[in-house]
């Protein structure tokens, strides 16, 4: 061998050799990526474990279907990845917390001790960021139905809950329609309400990471953690609020949404000693691509609106999940209102319908709803819905295959932003 392949050959030996040598210490050095997922009844998660294998239905996404059923036959149990998840009603809040699965969802009316039987985006981002990281996956989540960005997300850097001008020009009439009989204590109530659930989400994001040990076992302090993302799903309440978005009809109508939202950005990111915390913004979209109404669009381009932001470029993404949205059972949902109503008629006396002269019995009524609704919906589309759907249209129909689509999307753009933060 000439004194030049031998030099080659122990150079590439240098060169090689650490790199075999110090993987496994690397990796066990690296730090648990943490991200964290907040909003309100859609991020808490109303679909069905029933619903899964409808996502199979579809050549598409039969992949994504594969991900979640384990070989048991039962939902996937993450290896790589835990949760904590703060939710509740009426002040009465817990935490569930532990491996990875699917039941980290809605938690009404279930035993708070341990996941129940539904999920959000949770199940999915989890799943992709552990396929996608070799580091520990710890989520911190943190959802309650029902709650806006105006007043219970309210972020501090957003000040006091502002009056709109409808406000201020009705509210102290005490007209009814919505208006508050006693203006001086609803102030009151408002007052206090305001940024309640924002310091919920902050404080237990912080407990969780004063002790991470106590939710993914495994932890190591000289390991530590790394804030790797944040993901925001949430607006039905402030989109369907027209006191306090009272411009109806006006390309600016949710203007102020996308200030507090950017506010609420900054806040997070300060609050968490984060100031580059990658941010997914989950974009309503109940309805689907077909819904074109001004109220949605005008929502929707708010909602969006932070990540073209110059201060957010690179480290704020929208995410639109109108796609997501399953056209099929939305046109099932949409006969399902036509019984809804015509039950709404039969009861309300209607004069144009069968109950006009209001002499039909309880049972009547029942029965002509019955037959009502085989003649719209057939016994094909009863067993579709019941496979796909187990919710509302606000609630993207209960579908998993929407929150599943929604949850490996959010990943994959929070996956995007942490590889362009890299060195």
């Amino acid at each position: 061998m000439s004194h030049h392949e031998r030099c080659l050959q122990l150079t590439l030996a240098f060169l090689l050799a650490p790199l075999a040598e110090s993987h496994p210490v690397e990796a066990a050095s690296k730090p648990v990526r943490v991200f964290i997922l907040a909003g309100q009844s859609n991020m808490e998660g109303p679909a069905s474990i029933g619903t899964f294998d409808y996502i199979g239905d579809d050549p598409a996404t039969a992949s994504v279907l594969e991900m979640m059923w384990g070989a048991d036959g039962k939902p996937t149990v993450c290896e790589g990845a835990w949760i904590s998840y703060l939710t509740g009603a009426d002040e009465e809040n817990f935490e569930v917390a532990g491996r990875l699965t699917a039941g980290y969802g809605s938690m009404w009316g279930l035993d708070p001790t341990k996941p129940g039987d539904k999920i959000g985006p949770e199940f999915t981002f989890g799943l992709t960021m552990d396929a996608a990281l070799d580091e520990p996956v710890l989520i911190i989540k943190a959802a309650w139905g029902g709650k806006s960005l105006h007043t219970d997300f309210r972020p501090p850097g957003a000040g006091p809950y502002q009056l709109s001008w409808f406000q201020r020009e009705n509210y102290s009439q005490q007209e009814g329609h919505g208006i508050p009989k006693d203006f001086e204590q609803w102030k009151a109530d408002k007052a206090k309400a305001t940024g309640h659930y924002y310091h919920l989400m902050i404080g237990h994001v912080r407990k969780v990471l004063a002790d991470p040990k106590r939710v993914y076992p495994d932890y190591d302090a000289a390991q530590g953690y790394e804030l790797a993302g944040f993901v925001w799903l949430q607006g039905f309440n402030d989109m369907v609020d027209g006191h306090v978005y009272p411009n109806h009809n006006q390309p600016d109508h949710f203007d102020l949404y996308s200030e507090l939202l950017a506010h609420f950005i900054r806040d997070v990111r300060k609050d968490l000693a984060a100031p580059n915390l990658p941010f997914v913004i989950g974009v309503m979209g109940v309805g689907g691509l077909k819904d074109e109404s001004m109220d949605m669009m005008a929502f929707q381009r708010a909602m969006a609106a932070p990540a073209a932001m110059p201060e957010f470029k690179g480290n704020v993404v929208a995410v639109q999940t109108a796609p997501f949205w399953s056209d099929e059972l939305g046109a099932i949902d949409k006969k399902h209102e036509k019984v809804r109503q015509m039950r709404y008629f039969l009861d309300s006396k209607h004069e144009d319908h069968a109950n006009a002269d209001g002499k039909m019995t309880e049972e009547q009524k029942r029965e002509f709803i019955k037959k009502f609704e085989a003649d719209h919906i057939t016994p094909a589309e009863v067993a579709l819905w019941k496979r796909g759907a187990s919710n509302a249209g606000y609630h993207y129909l209960g579908c998993a295959k929407t929150f599943a689509l929604m949850g490996k999307a959010f990943a994959e753009a929070n996956l995007k932003m942490l590889e362009s933060q890299r060195p």
